[in-house]
Formats: structure tokens, C-alpha cells, sequence
């Protein structure tokens, strides 16, 4: 990226105030990075408010106006908890990214009901509490709303029936979002990394619920998290409705998907079923 497009992008970013949640890892945490580089005012959501202190105390040196916001996005209140502290700070929103997610690794025959409950409760009802709340500021003014969903809400994934079905819903539900608020100049952004290297598969639950531990995909070879941070940026720049990122495991399959179905089931069959220790094959 030359210093000219560094520069239109601090130019249109700088002073907002963006809102990140999941922000103490990952995707999340790059984005704080990234919009603090751009001068950009913040406000970092995520559970684990010491990794948020220390974010703040750090991205602060930036020069720039950070706060952290202790926020469990399946919690109603800590949602509504999160845009009334940046509006008592700064007045006004202008971007919120709706990033917070888990994952889940097992064959729905397998699965404990609670697994999928947990993920509607922070991949879709997160982003519906926090935009139910942030929504009448994000029209006063015509700003941006991001939501990360993932290729697994474009294509049903095996083996991740709970995470294909909370990331549907959130591109079902941001859609008709934009389409209510058309001449109202929202933005509104749907997001679809490829696999991309962060911790999320990390923490992805087993079918009992709990974090299967270390990640079976080799994550050298995938999107950085820093990558897929700047294409966020730049499409909230450039108010882009649709990015699926990545291009073989991202923009391909999902133009499969479109174009031949069938083709796709059986693509994402073997595709998941090459993983290390598989739930299926």
C-alpha cells in the first residue's frame, strides 16, 4: 500500500468513532490496531478486560482516544452497557464491527443442544443486541455497520452445523437490515473471511461444549489476521456491501456454491474431512 492510499484512508477515518467487539483477539485485535494507525477514536469490547487495559495502554501512545468496555455480546444489557459508555464519551458512533464469535467442531448427532444455543447467543444475538442499541446513532450519523460472518454463511459447512447456522442468520438478518434503511444512507457490510490464522479455531467447541484445544488446521499458509483487518478497512472506507475474502477457500467456493451446488457439497465435504482427527470422513 503506497503513502497516497494511507493517506485518503486517515483522512476518512480519522476522529471516527468506531466501535469493535471481540477485540482482545484475532480479527478483533487487529482491527483496533489498524483503525488506531488511522487515528481513528475507539471503543474495545471483549470479555477479558485486562487484555483490553493493556490494549488501551499501548494503542494509546498512538495519540489517539481508546476506551475498553467489559462486553459479553450474548448479554442484552452488556450490549446496551457498550454503545451508551461511547456515547457518553464521545457523543456519536460512526462505525460499528460486530465482531465477536465462537466456533464449533462436531457432527450434529453428537452435538449437546447447549453447543448451538451458545453460538446463536453470541454469533447472532450479539450482533442484534449491539446494533438494536448502536442502530439510532449509526443513522444520525449515515455511518457504517460491519458484521464478520464467515464462508460458513454462504456455504453449509460439515461438522460446523451450529456455526454455518448462527453466520446464516446474521447475513439474513444484515441484509434485511440494509435493505430497511436504503434511502436512510446506512451502511451496511457483510464480511466473509476465508480461513484465516487466529484463535478462533483454538476455542471452537467440541459437542460437549467445551474448547477442543489446539487448532486442527495448519494456519501458516491462511490470511493473517492483520490482511484481513486492512480489507476491512478499506471496505468501510469505500462502503462496500459484500466481502468474501480469501480466493480458493473464500470467493471460489462460494461462486461454486452459486453456480453448482452439488459440486460444493462435495467440494466441502472432502475439504473439511482432510482435517486432522475429522469428525467424519
Amino acid at each position: 500500500m503506497g503513502l497516497e492510499d494511507y493517506q485518503v484512508m486517515n483522512k476518512n477515518i480519522q476522529n471516527k468513532v468506531v466501535i469493535i467487539t471481540g477485540a482482545s483477539s484475532g480479527i478483533g485485535k487487529a482491527l483496533a490496531y489498524t483503525f488506531a494507525k488511522q487515528r481513528a477514536r475507539l471503543v474495545i469490547a471483549a470479555r477479558n478486560i485486562e487484555v483490553l487495559q493493556a490494549m488501551v495502554s499501548e494503542i494509546s501512545g498512538y495519540g489517539i482516544e481508546i476506551i475498553a468496555v467489559k462486553t459479553d455480546v450474548s448479554v442484552e444489557n452488556d450490549c446496551k452497557n457498550l454503545i451508551n459508555e461511547a456515547i457518553n464519551r464521545f457523543g456519536t458512533i460512526d462505525v460499528l464491527i460486530c465482531n465477536a464469535g465462537i466456533s464449533m467442531r462436531a457432527l450434529f448427532a453428537d452435538l449437546d443442544l447447549k453447543v448451538i444455543h451458545q453460538l446463536m447467543d453470541v454469533n447472532f444475538w450479539g450482533t442484534v443486541y449491539c446494533t438494536k442499541y448502536a442502530l439510532p446513532y449509526l443513522l444520525e450519523s449515515k455511518g457504517s455497520l460491519a458484521g464478520i460472518i464467515s464462508v460458513a454463511g454462504h456455504i453449509g459447512l460439515p461438522g460446523r452445523t451450529g456455526y454455518s447456522a448462527s453466520k446464516f442468520a446474521v447475513r439474513g438478518f444484515l441484509e434485511s437490515l440494509r435493505t430497511e434503511n436504503l434511502k436512510a444512507g446506512l451502511h451496511v457490510m457483510i464480511v466473509a473471511p476465508g480461513f484465516t490464522a487466529s484463535n478462533i479455531r483454538n476455542i471452537a467447541l467440541n459437542a460437549d461444549g467445551n474448547p477442543q484445544g489446539e487448532s486442527p488446521r495448519d494456519e501458516k499458509s491462511m490470511m493473517k489476521a492483520e490482511e484481513v483487518a486492512e480489507k476491512i478497512l478499506k471496505g468501510v472506507i469505500k462502503r462496500k456491501n459484500n466481502m468474501v475474502l480469501t480466493f480458493k477457500e473464500g470467493k471460489l467456493i462460494v461462486l461454486i456454491n452459486k453456480l453448482f451446488p452439488a459440486l460444493s457439497r462435495k467440494l466441502a465435504f472432502n475439504h473439511m474431512a482432510k482435517e486432522p482427527d475429522s469428525p467424519f470422513s
